[in-house]
């Protein structure tokens, strides 16, 4: 075999394992290989154009083979790209941004930092800088363990009073400061074993309330299933949809924006995606600029109006941190609601929550950093 035909038989080989990977995540069977597949859509979106000008050099793009495989490619490109134009400039916004008016209301605004901190980073410093410098209404860390718990006490204690503290060893332990009043304060295993999420009421100066919902679901593996993931994010979104007060939902949701899961839990709770029409604002990973994607995120109810978003600076973590300034409104967004789920996806939901639920298993990954050190 010479070099043109082996460069030809590798084009087709990577062009062939391109379609499959794009195609699997249509499938919607909830294995982490297959969900897993569904992350890096910018980046098979890049490879399909890629591929597409290897095919239009090599064989040339009037020939038979070369036109198939461009034509091929191109739709690749399409596949993708149908799922990601929503995080870009050039689609309508989903949440709206706050008027000069409610912008100069502060009693009805909040400002949170979010960050998943990676248990065993323990460049304590950068984080507290950041949240010394940031000043957020709200501060949550995800992945604590006492250590951490213990840092950010030091740190940052004296700034805020009111806590939540659920620090764990397994990669899934929570922390929430807060300068606003807490109450009705909830820390849940909602699906999974070890695997707690926090429920909190806020109280903002002028007298209203929302309630803050802060989730870290496990990870899609090549090896299990995704069901305790899909379980938790759609509990959560149910229960956003049915609260009395308005919502907002943030944390790592080991998920992408444009997900089957992510779709689905919008549609059931009726929250608000600010990054759309807006930006990706990719946080995982910190490490690897070429394989990046947005796994933190923050949803809220149409009655709140955006300020600011953005990805700040490393903290030494494989997650960059989110900042978010909302304000609530007097009045709900017009026209701003995703698609509402029907009864057959709510019924095929909830019997998913309540199969996961019957599992006795430890909770995954919760062993990895262990094995790291």
């Amino acid at each position: 075999m010479n070099l043109e035909t082996a460069l030809d038989w590798a084009i087709w080989g990577m062009a062939a394992l391109l379609i499959l990977c794009s195609l699997l995540p249509l499938s919607k069977l909830p294995f982490g290989a297959i969900r897993g597949l569904a992350f890096p859509r910018e980046q098979f979106l890049d490879l399909a154009l890629l591929l597409a000008a290897a095919f239009a050099l090599t064989q040339g793009a009037t020939t038979p083979s070369g036109m198939v495989g461009i034509a091929l490619m191109l739709g690749v490109a399409a596949l993708q790209s149908l799922y990601i134009i929503k995080f870009t400039p050039i689609w309508h916004k989903q949440s709206l941004a706050a008027s000069p008016e409610l912008r100069r209301k502060t009693d009805r605004q909040f400002s949170l930092v979010a960050a998943n901190v990676k248990k065993s980073n323990r460049d304590y410093g950068k984080l507290i800088a950041l949240v010394e410098a940031r000043v957020p209404d709200i501060f949550m860390a995800i992945e604590v363990d006492q250590d951490w718990i213990d840092a950010l006490d030091n740190g940052l204690g004296k700034n805020y009073d009111q806590r939540i503290d659920v620090p764990l060893d397994n990669g899934y332990g929570l922390c929430v400061m807060s300068k606003l009043p807490l109450s009705e304060v909830e820390v849940r295993e909602l699906v999974t074993r070890e695997v707690p999420s926090i429920r909190a009421r806020v109280h903002l100066p002028m007298g209203e309330d929302f309630r803050l919902y802060v989730v870290h679901p496990e990870p899609p593996v090549i090896e299990h299933d995704t069901k305790g993931r899909d379980s938790e994010i759609a509990m959560v979104g149910i229960e956003a949809e049915k609260d009395s007060l308005p919502a907002v939902v943030t944390g790592d949701l080991n998920d992408v924006a444009w997900s089957t899961t992510t779709r689905r839990f919008q549609r059931l709770s009726g929250l608000l995606d600010p990054r759309v029409g807006r930006g990706m604002y990719n946080t995982f990973s910190a490490t690897m600029p070429w394989m990046r994607w947005p796994l933190d995120h923050l949803f809220h109810d149409p009655q709140f109006r955006l300020l600011e978003m953005d990805r700040l600076d490393k903290i030494g973590s494989d997650h960059f941190p989110m900042w978010f300034v909302l304000a609530l409104a007097e009045t709900e967004a017009a026209e701003s609601d995703p698609e509402g789920a029907d009864r057959e996806e709510e019924k095929k939901t909830k019997d998913m929550i309540k199969e996961e639920r019957k599992r006795d298993r430890d909770p995954i990954g919760s062993d990895w950093e262990d094995e790291q050190n």
